[in-house]
């Protein structure tokens, strides 16, 4: 079992101490006027749960409070978690102060509380204390390495902040910042029960086979673009040609070969005179580099076309099938069975002589329909053949436009070198001092690792890995949760008497929303109408997914905090309208009756915690009011006699 709320704390600088309670299992409800801190005990939840950022707003909490704190139960245990405001200048406090107390027992004084908790390990004991498995890894966003759940990403589905309990593009907490909708998603199927630990595991070493398969592959495709001389090795081979060093070779030239000849040419003596070698090796290149330039364009264009005709082929295809379809008809022009029956209308049975021309016409449309059909789909596989063997070539002649800069480079770099070396045997030796640098150098990369191929092995596992995983097995299972989850949903939209309740209702774990599938199609939550329809939905989501969380012992924490649920129905800031009449009044009694039957349905297991701004006498709002916080009776979150300055807002 997961945790609860028993109380939330505040100390001042004094070291004196504001609690507020909440029964465990029940509906909690907190009202009162605007800016009195009702927010802030939503705010308060979030921070000392482990969050990175200072989310605590109000000038009285910000001016006049020192420590933030909770107490969690479960069982017959107890945590209390306290967290100071920052100090001086910082962003957010990083440290925090965990302790396990005797269920029942009140707040540690301020002299008592021991901030020595780094953040991250008090995530983690707050995560082990909700009964998240650590070992299980998620893939994360924006990385390549899994994470583990913690009890932040179950936060997801236990706050709805004012701005996002009626907010219709937003269903989950925290699903409007920054890269946390893909995190939200990646951590649904984990918390519904989709996850199996063993398997995540598996899945993980899958993931990472096919991570060491994908670099190997890399490794090797380098590996074969060297196996050819390089352009540096080839250009000294000639230059050691120009000194008279070697003779012009005959045959094609591996890199080993450049190597034996370069050896060669450090081991002759330097020659008294050039021989003639021939037409200009720098021009020799640039005519080679224009044709290599000529060949990847062709290559290129080919690519191209290719690909055009592939994408007109599964386009004719698209347009000959839906045509085949509507020529078969089902098969009601069938010929006559024998020469001398009448042809008869398949609709009405009468006799209608033009029907075997129409028959027959249109079984001749079909059959070479079905011809061009064969003809075409037997040409794509050919065409994407065709494709691959292009790219090949493509970047075969990309390696050889690097060799060719290569050689192009050191022998330019060579020539300004030999400039002014009038003396024969004074070149031949520079070139010689040249070629034995880069021998020492390749040297060195020759006894580096060699990349050894092990395709077929990784292959092997990854193989084994996906048969023992079962294909689509998690995706499986949380569809099937899912769908049990959108029953739920759709009973508490008839309860609640929301836009499309007769029609089947559904949650998108990928689009983060709720659609309604209508006789017209899906309806998004954004596009239904009205703010007490994007309520209804967000409280009748959440409270079935607590539901199936509490029926599958997931380790979401057992509470659901609503920040303010009654703004749809009359402005936050109205003046005394703290009672609502007609409709309205019927519609938001109607929403509490719906979360009381779901907290009373879960017998203790699910606690809801509301700040309100309305306060109605009918129950079952009248029994679960905990605190008022009004002008009146000059009741809020921060004591009065806290506040020593003026502030422009509490």
């Amino acid at each position: 079992m997961t945790f609860q709320i028993s109380a939330i704390s505040i100390y001042n600088e004094d070291g004196r101490i504001r609690t507020v309670p909440f029964k465990t299992g029940k509906l909690n409800i907190i009202t009162g006027d605007s800016r009195r801190g009702k927010s802030a005990l939503l705010n308060i939840v979030d921070y000392c749960l482990a969050s990175k950022k200072y989310v605590i707003k109000g000038a009285a909490l910000r001016n006049f409070v020192q420590v933030f704190a909770v107490t969690l139960v479960k069982d017959q245990q107890q945590l209390f978690v306290a967290r100071p405001a920052p100090a001086g200048k910082a962003a957010t406090a990083t440290t925090m102060c965990v302790v396990a107390q005797a269920l029942g027992a009140p707040p540690p004084q301020w002299a008592e509380l021991n901030f020595s908790t780094p953040l991250d390990i008090a995530k983690n004991v707050l995560s082990e204390f909700a009964d998240i498995d650590r070992t299980v890894r998620i893939p994360a966003v924006r990385s390549a390495t899994p994470i583990p759940p913690s009890v932040r990403h179950a936060l997801f589905f236990c706050l709805q902040k004012q701005n996002e309990v009626a907010n219709p593009d937003l269903l989950f907490h925290s699903q409007g910042e920054e890269f946390l909708p893909a995190t939200i998603r990646a951590m649904i199927p984990y918390f519904l029960g989709a996850v199996d630990p063993d398997q995540a595991l598996l899945e993980n070493r899958l993931r990472l086979l096919r991570h060491e398969l994908a670099q190997l592959e890399a490794a090797l495709a380098a590996a074969r673009s060297l196996s050819a001389a390089s352009g540096q090795a080839l250009a000294l081979v000639t230059e050691a040609v120009e000194a008279g060093l070697l003779q012009p070779p005959r045959e094609g030239m591996t890199a080993e070969r450049a190597l034996e000849h370069l050896r060669q040419a450090i081991a002759e003596s330097a020659p008294t005179q050039i021989p003639d070698a021939g037409d200009d090796p720098v021009s020799a290149l640039v005519e080679q580099r224009r044709g290599l330039r000529e060949r990847h364009g062709r290559a290129r264009a080919r690519i191209a076309n290719l690909k055009r005709a592939a994408q007109e082929n599964n386009e004719f295809l698209d347009q000959a099938a839906e045509q085949h379809a509507r020529l078969a008809t089902l098969n009601l022009f069938a010929p006559a069975n024998t020469a001398d029956q009448e042809p008869r209308c398949p609709v009405c049975d009468s006799h209608q002589p033009q029907l075997s021309q129409i028959a027959e016409v249109i079984n001749r449309d079909l059959g070479r329909l079905d011809a061009d059909m064969t003809v075409i789909g037997s040409d794509t596989p050919e065409i994407n053949a065709l494709i691959a063997a292009e790219k090949d070539t493509l970047q075969e002649i990309r390696s050889a436009l690097g060799r060719n800069q290569e050689q192009l480079d050191t022998l330019t770099a060579g020539q300004r070198a030999a400039q002014g070396q009038a003396d024969v045997s004074r070149r031949a030796v520079l070139v010689q001092g040249r070629i034995s640098l880069f021998l020492e150098t390749a040297g060195r990369h020759v006894q580096g690792p060699q990349v050894v191929d092990r395709r077929e092995e990784i292959g092997a596992k990854i193989a084994e890995l996906e048969e023992a995983i079962g294909a689509g097995a998690r995706d499986d299972r949380l569809n099937s949760f899912v769908s049990r989850i959108n029953t739920k949903i759709k009973d508490k939209a008839a309860t609640l008497d929301l836009e499309h309740k007769e029609s089947p209702i559904r949650l998108d774990p990928q689009g983060l929303t709720v659609i309604a599938d209508t006789a017209r199609g899906p309806v998004r939550l954004a596009d239904m109408g009205g703010g007490e329809n994007w309520l209804g939905y967000h409280v009748a989501t959440l409270l079935s997914m607590h539901e199936w969380f509490s029926e599958q012992r997931s380790p979401v924490p057992r509470f659901l905090i609503l920040d303010q649920p009654s703004q749809v129905y009359f402005p936050e800031d109205a003046p005394d309208s703290t009672a609502l009449a007609g409709p309205d009044r019927t519609a938001l009694l109607n929403l509490y009756k719906t979360i009381q039957s779901t907290v009373e349905a879960l017998d203790g297991d699910f606690q809801v915690i509301v700040m309100e701004h309305a306060d109605l006498d009918d129950e079952p709002f009248r029994s679960s009011v905990e605190a008022r916080w009004r002008r009146s009776n000059d009741q809020a979150l921060v004591p009065q006699d806290w506040i020593t300055a003026d502030i422009n807002d509490d």
